[in-house]
């Protein structure tokens, strides 16, 4: 493929948000090189899902993008459900009925993650992938390149560097300092349990309506949310629970702990909680949800340096629309990278600071939005409580700003705000 740019970007992690971005950008004939620090390129976590924005930003990356999500994503099982998103359960009820269920034009669609990956890595070409590297440092060699330092005690020169880093992202230290609030991520004071099991073990258990289509089961201080995965053969159970203990080590997001730890936690649910929660391993891992919510990152570029996806705005999981702000981020990033007036250095900057003008404010209210939610479905949030109706209003009314967005638009205004940056 003939390159267009006289730049080279490179991209720090290779996850869905990084090489959502390496695959825009090269299909679009820009130089991109991505720096991983795993042995290749790879997903933790079980299932995600995606709104119509994480839609149509995929189409706007590459087709194959929007393809690979095709191939690998499970919606509700049954026809009538193709556009529930969740059935919205009281979970301390005997008899778990809806309580009100949401849709929207997508419905659920889960992924499992390192699927997904799988599948869109089939769209990098090997040549522009570099593995075993961790990023520690970048600055300006006397040619006037970026030169990046890794942990291996390697170097390698680019034009410009974005952090798709993630959530403890060495890239968002280097722009904010590392003593800045921002640096890390905040426990939100909650945690998850994660399982997945086979669908017949799941029917037998809830029955076929709650098994094979997505449910949320509300409760006091937690909840436990469920979607097929694996085209309805395996059922991915996530029981999330509010804590006013400290996560015990910021360096492990994981830890191991027994399947009787999740049943106590979740001592006087309904019947339903306590069927799903039985059926997953004897040994679970607990998930530490961290975030940037209690200090928001104040700018997501410095010179020729940005950061994107989780490394700029990590979210908590409650709206599901964390990965698709990834995305998001990509494809704005992309179109502004191959823009034909993009040539200097000077230019790569006006990109990534338009990149935060416009970024910046969406990506961070989804962040407070999430905490907010995810308090929503616990009983917990002010002047909410345990009141259906007004629960229900706060997920339209926040799902509608996530999903009720034109992607392609959001790219043009992009490109009309770095044509006001290029002419000052």
């Amino acid at each position: 493929m003939v390159l267009d740019k006289p730049f080279e970007v490179a991209i720090i992690g290779g996850g869905i948000a990084g090489l959502t971005l390496a695959i825009a950008l090269y299909y679009r004939r820009v130089p991109v090189t991505v720096y991983e620090q795993a042995s290749q390129f790879g997903e933790i976590g079980a299932g995600v899902s995606f709104s119509g924005n994480a839609i149509q930003a995929m189409k706007i990356c590459h087709q194959g993008v929007y393809e690979a999500f095709e191939k690998v994503c499970t919606r509700n099982v049954w026809p009538s459900k193709q556009n529930v998103w969740f059935d919205f359960l009281d979970a301390l009820a005997d008899a778990p009925t809806s309580a009100f269920t949401i849709s929207t034009d997508v419905g659920q669609n889960g992924v499992h993650r390192a699927r997904f990956l799988d599948e869109i890595v089939k769209l990098v070409p090997k040549e522009i992938a570099r593995f075993g590297k961790r990023f520690e440092h970048v600055k300006e060699g006397p040619n006037g390149r970026l030169v990046m330092s890794f942990e291996d005690g390697t170097t390698a020169e680019a034009d410009a560097v974005v952090g798709c880093d993630g959530i403890k992202s060495r890239v968002r230290q280097v722009i904010v300092g590392s003593d800045h609030p921002s640096a890390r991520p905040a426990y939100t004071h909650k945690y998850a349990y994660r399982g997945l099991v086979p669908m017949e073990q799941a029917i037998e258990a809830i029955g076929e309506e709650k098994a094979l289509n997505s449910c949320m089961h509300m409760g006091p201080d937690g909840h436990l949310l469920t979607f097929p995965v694996n085209h309805g053969k395996t059922l991915n159970i996530v029981a999330f629970r509010t804590t006013s203990d400290d996560w015990p080590d910021f360096n492990r997001l994981t830890k191991q702990v027994k399947r009787e730890d999740a049943l106590r936690d979740f001592a006087g649910y309904g019947p339903d909680v306590t069927k799903l929660l039985q059926l997953t391993s004897p040994d679970l891992s607990v998930w530490a949800i961290f975030d940037t919510g209690d200090h928001p990152v104040p700018t997501f570029s410095k010179g020729r340096v940005c950061i994107s996806g989780d490394a700029a705005h990590a979210t908590s999981p409650h709206h599901g629309a964390g990965a698709g702000f990834c995305i998001e981020d990509s494809a704005v990033l992309a179109e502004l990278l191959a823009d034909e007036r993009v040539q200097s250095k000077q230019d790569i900057e006006a990109v990534f600071a338009t990149f935060n003008d416009q970024r910046k404010e969406r990506g961070q209210w989804l962040v407070q939005s999430s905490r907010w939610i995810g308090d929503c479905y616990e009983w917990r949030a002010p002047g909410i409580g345990r009141d259906f109706a007004k629960i229900e209003q706060e997920i339209k009314t926040r799902s509608d700003i996530i999903s009720n967005v034109n992607v392609p638009d959001m790219c043009e205004q992009a490109k009309q705000g770095l044509s006001t940056r290029l002419a000052a």
